[in-house]
C-alpha cells in the first residue's frame, strides 16, 4: 500500500479550505496518491457549509489507516483543537498555535515514516513567525536540525527556478552570497533531480548586478560566482553562467536550461510567476521529507468567496506521483 500525503489545512481565514475542497471534488480527473487533510474537523464542515460544497468529511486516526478508509468517499481529516466562532475571520495570530500544532503532527508522521510527504496551504508568514523565521522553508529546517541545508525550489516540470537568499532585503542579499553555499545548494538540487527524475539537470546561474558589471574585479560576480560555478563544473555538473538577469529567461529558450539559480527571491520568481502562474509549486529541499505548497499566499481578500483557484494545490498533490 502507497504512504498517503499529508495536507496541513494553513492558515485558517485564508483560502486553503477552499483549494483543499475545489481539489477532493475534483480528485477523479486526476491522478493521484491518497491523501488526508491535518486541521480542525469543525472548522472544515463550517466552511464546507459556508463555501455551499456538498462534501463528507470523516475524522480519521492516523494509526489506524487501512486501504479501505483511504478510498472512502469522504474527505479525511486528522482533527487538531482550534476554537473559532465563525467560518472566515480576520487573519490574526490567534490561530498561531493551530497552525504550527498542524504543522507539528505533519512532522511527526514524516519521520516515522507514515506519510509520503506534506503539502501545506498557504499561511500568514508575518503573524506566523513574527520575525523568527523568514518562512516555511527556514521554519522546517529548523524544526528538523537541517538549518542551513534548505533549499527553496519553486517547480514546472518545464523549467524550476531558485534563490540563494529566500526572504531578506534586498540590502543584506550581497551580504549573504556564498561561494560554498551556492555550491552546496546547486548539489541538493541536483541530488533531488537524480532521485526524483533519474537524470542530470541543466543548470543556469544568474548574476547579481545589472549586465553584471563583469568590468568590476569587486563585482560579486567575479569574487564568488564565476568561482562557485568553475567549482560546479570541476564536480561534473552542467552549469553556465553567470547570465545576465535581464536576459535569463530569453537566453533560457536557446539553452533549454532545466533550473535557473538566481542570488534573491524576485530576481527568480517574478519572471517565473509571470510565465506558469498558477503551474508552479513550491517544494523545500534538504529536509528529511518532501515539503510542497501551492505557489502562492492565502489571498486574505477572496477568502470564504468560493474565487480561490486550487491548480497549484492539484499540481502539489500531483507532484507527489513521482515519488516511490
Amino acid at each position: 500500500m502507497s504512504k498517503p500525503i499529508a495536507i496541513i489545512a494553513g492558515e485558517p481565514n485564508g483560502i486553503g479550505s477552499e483549494i483543499i475542497f475545489k481539489s477532493w471534488l475534483l480528485r477523479n480527473k486526476y491522478q493521484h496518491k491518497s491523501f488526508f487533510v491535518i486541521g480542525n474537523v469543525k472548522l472544515l464542515n463550517k466552511q464546507k457549509k459556508k463555501l455551499k460544497y456538498k462534501i463528507k468529511i470523516k475524522e480519521i486516526n492516523i494509526d489506524s489507516f487501512n486501504k479501505q478508509n483511504l478510498k472512502n468517499d469522504h474527505l479525511l481529516v486528522y482533527n487538531v483543537d482550534y476554537k473559532q466562532k465563525k467560518s472566515f475571520e480576520k487573519i490574526s495570530s490567534n490561530s498561531n498555535n493551530y497552525i504550527l500544532e498542524c504543522f507539528d503532527v505533519a512532522i511527526k508522521l514524516a519521520l516515522q515514516k507514515k506519510i509520503i510527504g506534506m503539502i501545506n496551504c498557504p499561511v500568514s508568514k508575518e503573524f506566523l513567525f513574527k520575525k523568527k523565521h523568514q518562512g516555511i522553508t527556514e521554519f522546517l529546517s529548523t524544526k528538523t536540525a537541517r538549518k542551513g541545508n534548505e533549499v527553496m525550489l519553486i517547480y514546472n516540470k518545464n523549467l524550476s527556478v531558485s534563490p540563494i537568499t529566500t526572504h531578506i532585503a534586498l540590502k543584506k542579499v550581497s551580504s549573504k552570497i556564498k561561494k560554498n553555499n551556492i555550491i552546496k545548494k546547486i548539489i541538493i538540487i541536483e541530488i533531488f533531480y537524480k532521485k526524483i527524475f533519474k537524470f542530470k539537470p541543466k543548470f543556469g546561474i544568474l548574476g547579481l548586478n545589472p549586465h553584471n558589471f563583469m568590468h568590476s574585479k569587486k563585482a560579486e560576480e567575479s569574487t564568488i560566482i564565476s568561482k562557485a560555478i568553475n567549482e560546479l563544473k570541476k564536480l561534473k555538473i552542467n552549469v553556465s553562467g553567470p547570465i545576465p538577469t535581464d536576459s535569463s529567461f530569453m537566453i533560457q529558450n536557446k539553452s533549454n536550461f532545466d533550473v535557473i539559480i538566481g542570488m534573491y527571491h524576485d530576481q527568480v520568481l517574478t519572471p517565473f510567476k509571470a510565465l506558469y502562474n498558477y503551474q508552479a509549486i513550491n517544494i523545500t529541499l534538504g529536509l528529511p521529507f518532501i515539503r510542497v505548497s501551492p505557489d502562492h499566499g492565502v489571498a486574505k481578500d477572496i477568502a470564504g468567496k468560493k474565487l480561490a483557484i486550487s491548480t497549484s494545490m492539484i499540481e502539489s498533490i500531483k507532484f507527489f506521483n513521482n515519488i516511490k
